[in-house]
């Protein structure tokens, strides 16, 4: 996994985790790779990957069943999708409003490429 400097490893780490349960990679109430698993496949530290266990159980997205591992909580999907929402409404879109407003861009002028851009990358 490629690291970007702009955010800590550890969220970088929770959004891969997120990204591979919202893709149906890794389904809910699925065993997900141990920490030391996760630690060797993304070259970090174990102590990164707990952290990110950590920030996954406080959001109830990952539950630890004591001596077995962590696994998905059942409703992860639909924890996942709206705290990306209310993250992506309250950093991302005034940014993009912004530059629709400066553009003097409308939204059906958008429709067409956001429709080719889910056809390529989605299907």
């Amino acid at each position: 996994m490629e690291f970007k400097d702009t955010q800590a490893i550890y969220i970088q780490i929770a959004d891969y985790i997120c990204e591979q349960i919202l893709l149906t990679k890794w389904q809910p109430e699925e065993r997900i790779p141990s920490v030391r698993e996760l630690a060797v496949s993304l070259e970090v530290n174990p102590n990164t990957v707990m952290r990110t266990c950590e920030l996954l159980q406080q959001q109830e997205i990952i539950q630890n069943k004591r001596g077995i591992g962590y696994f998905i909580s059942g409703d992860a999907v639909k924890k996942i999708k709206q705290f990306k929402k209310d993250t992506f409404i309250r950093n991302e879109l005034p940014s993009f409003f912004r530059s629709m407003y400066l553009l003097d861009l409308d939204l059906d002028e958008l429709k067409p490429h956001f429709e080719k851009f889910k056809k390529s990358n989605f299907n």
